[in-house]
């Protein structure tokens, strides 16, 4: 079992920088898969970006790629998710989650471990 726990969000202007950071307690984090996902008001969950077990690998969603780095340190059980150059439309609540899976889903059904989530809002 893992526990995900995550922080940093709160209000920016188009244009500004957050890092969201999500913390695990319970089973090492390395054998974990992990995702970042939103949900804005009114609208589905979606897909935002995810990290290999090792970090070797990553994927972004197109919305964001080039704006946010996720990235991950097993040894402090952490994943981050650097969010730059934020536009309004990026205003949701944002999701980590782990997945057992070798590879890196970008469906959140795949992902077994959820945490409460963190606020972002980007004012313009």
């Amino acid at each position: 079992q893992v526990q995900l726990v995550e922080s940093g969000g709160g209000l920016v202007q188009t244009g500004g920088s957050l890092r969201l950071s999500c913390a695990a307690s319970g089973r090492s984090l390395s054998l974990y898969a992990m995702g970042w996902f939103r949900q804005a008001p009114g609208k589905a969950r979606e897909f935002v970006a995810a990290i290999s077990w090792s970090g070797g690998r990553t994927l972004y969603a197109d919305s964001v790629k080039g704006r946010f780095t996720i990235s991950r340190d097993n040894a402090k059980k952490t994943v981050y998710l650097q969010m730059d150059s934020l536009k309004p439309e990026d205003t949701a609540v944002y999701y980590c989650a782990g997945t057992q899976l070798r590879m890196i889903p970008t469906n959140g059904g795949a992902y077994d471990y959820w945490g409460q989530g963190t606020e972002v809002t980007v004012s313009s």
